[in-house]
């Protein structure tokens, strides 16, 4: 067992302890269960939609088509690699991005000549900072959903230009840090050439079910059916075409285990004086102007690097007052691109770490935590002065 796993365990064995030693009433327990049910759901349905598209190589393909449109250019494959990266956590959340395209961009890498690293923390740092525009993009902003009463257009055409700002922070200090020249490897890469898919018809039925997966968001069906039902079309397709690929693996359960021991551990925390001590830090009313959106974003983004960002918020949302939308969507934009300065940040970036210690892809912790830092002061600050000016 992985020390990860290890984690997940010992997370959710902590959490029934309190349930059980009545620490955490049962009742309370199970309407965090009920609350937290949807998002389970979704999860587990679009974590396996995902890895079945993975397979059908349709983000193989895409990733392999893009080097080659960029013809050797290296400014042109960051703008391709960085509008991939974005797209695909919009859409498919955050998660999807850190585990499905790093294997992808490593192994692209390995055929272009290009340094492994700026292509990795390409799909970490827009993991975490492009995951702001849409409920599914991540777990945190469909926790934040239901409190706040929105639809996921509502939420997109609030978030809109917060979620520029924060990606093109995020693109100018990963030219600055990793693409520019002296860091990326060869001055020019060598395109792959593109090479036949191994099943035409799984990679169409997995195109088509990625296309039906975004446009039931658009057009705001429950988010947690639609991935069913994406997952349920490429179980279909590979129970017909491929029934090899169909393992217990592809269900994501140390992901669902860890979720359940959060939310069974941070409630417990919070009656037993956490909530109060972020209640101090942000305020009753969050400050004036201004100012409380900047101190509840800087409280959500320090949180989640001391402790993981999805229990920074579901704390630290528990301060803000009912009904304050601009300080819970600061809290969003701490919590989301403010989660890249440690290791522990986020769950995407714990996978992250996970994937690149397989590759054998040595990440400098120095250079990591000094330039997430400057990205997360700079990239909140920003992000947020912009939710302001759209208020």
């Amino acid at each position: 067992m992985s020390v990860l796993d290890r984690i997940r365990f010992g997370l959710l064995g902590l959490g029934l302890l309190f349930v059980a030693t009545g620490l955490l009433p049962v009742r309370e327990a199970w309407s965090e269960m009920e609350r937290i049910a949807p998002i389970l759901l979704f999860l587990g349905a679009v974590i396996i939609l995902a890895d079945l598209v993975k397979e059908a190589q349709l983000f193989d393909v895409i990733a392999i088509r893009l080097a080659a449109v960029g013809r050797g250019n290296h400014v042109a494959l960051f703008l391709l690699c960085t509008a991939f990266a974005s797209v695909v956590t919009i859409f498919l959340n955050l998660d999807t991005t850190v585990v499905l395209l790093t294997p992808v961009m490593l192994a692209l890498a390995a055929r272009t000549g290009i340094a492994a690293l700026p292509l990795a923390m390409t799909t970490l740092w827009l993991a975490n900072t492009a995951a702001l525009l849409l409920p599914v993009s991540n777990l945190t902003n469909l926790l934040a959903v239901e409190r706040l009463g929105m639809s996921a257009r509502e939420f997109a055409g609030r978030l809109w230009l917060p979620q520029l700002v924060s990606i093109a922070v995020t693109m100018v200090f990963l030219w600055v840090f990793f693409w520019r020249r002296g860091r990326r490897g060869a001055v020019r890469y060598d395109p792959p050439t593109p090479g036949p898919v191994a099943d035409p018809v799984l990679f169409r039925i997995a195109a088509s079910a990625c296309v039906l997966f975004v446009a039931a968001i658009l057009l705001e069906l429950p988010i947690q059916f639609a991935a069913l039902a994406g997952a349920a079309l490429m179980i279909a397709a590979f129970a017909w075409r491929d029934r090899s690929k169909l393992t217990l693996a592809l269900f994501p359960w140390q992901l669902l285990v860890f979720v359940v021991g959060l939310f069974l551990v941070v409630p417990t925390l919070s009656r037993y004086g956490l909530a109060s001590v972020m209640s101090s830090l942000v305020g009753t009313s969050g400050g004036p102007g201004g100012d409380g959106a900047y101190r509840v974003a800087a409280v959500g983004a320090v949180l989640s690097n001391l402790i993981n960002n999805l229990p920074a918020y579901t704390v630290v949302e528990q301060a803000i007052p009912p009904g304050d939308r601009d300080l819970l969507l600061a809290l969003l934009i701490g919590t989301n691109a403010g989660s890249v300065i440690t290791p522990w940040a986020s769950l995407a970036t714990l996978l992250w770490f996970e994937w690149c210690r397989r590759r054998g892809v040595r990440v400098p912790m120095v250079t990591f935590v000094l330039a997430g830092t400057a990205l997360a002061v700079v990239g909140v600050t920003a992000t947020v002065t912009a939710l302001l000016l759209t208020a």
